[in-house]
């Protein structure tokens, strides 16, 4: 009995490492930089409204360690917290959710 728990156990602990690295790898980060550029960069570059300055590991690990998931709904569908907040989709409504997402991950891809 110990023997199948164990194995159950393994594996689901191998499908959810699967399902978290699926869900990062829908984003495109490359094709994320383009809308960092013309969208993001203005807060997160200089910190405005306590938005978390790319490259800043201090500020970015706690906001890693919650997923892609958690980051990318924030960032469509706006999000304010203890230390400022977040527009829906940067202030950009013309974004489709997919850019946006394409930008969490490259803001996050130089923030690790």
């Amino acid at each position: 009995m110990f023997r199948f728990v164990s194995i159950a156990l393994f594996a689901v602990s191998i499908v959810c490492m699967g399902a978290t690295n699926a869900s990062s790898a829908r984003y495109d980060k490359l094709a994320g930089k383009a809308t960092y550029d013309a969208t993001c960069a203005m807060c997160h570059k200089a910190g405005m409204m306590g938005a978390p300055k790319v490259g800043d590991k201090a500020a970015w690990a706690a906001r890693i360690k919650q997923g892609m998931d958690v980051m990318v709904t924030r960032a469509i569908n706006g999000f304010r917290g203890k230390k400022g907040m977040m527009p829906k989709k940067g202030g950009n409504p013309k974004l489709t959710d997919a850019q946006v997402g394409n930008a969490v991950a490259y803001m996050v891809s130089r923030s690790k």
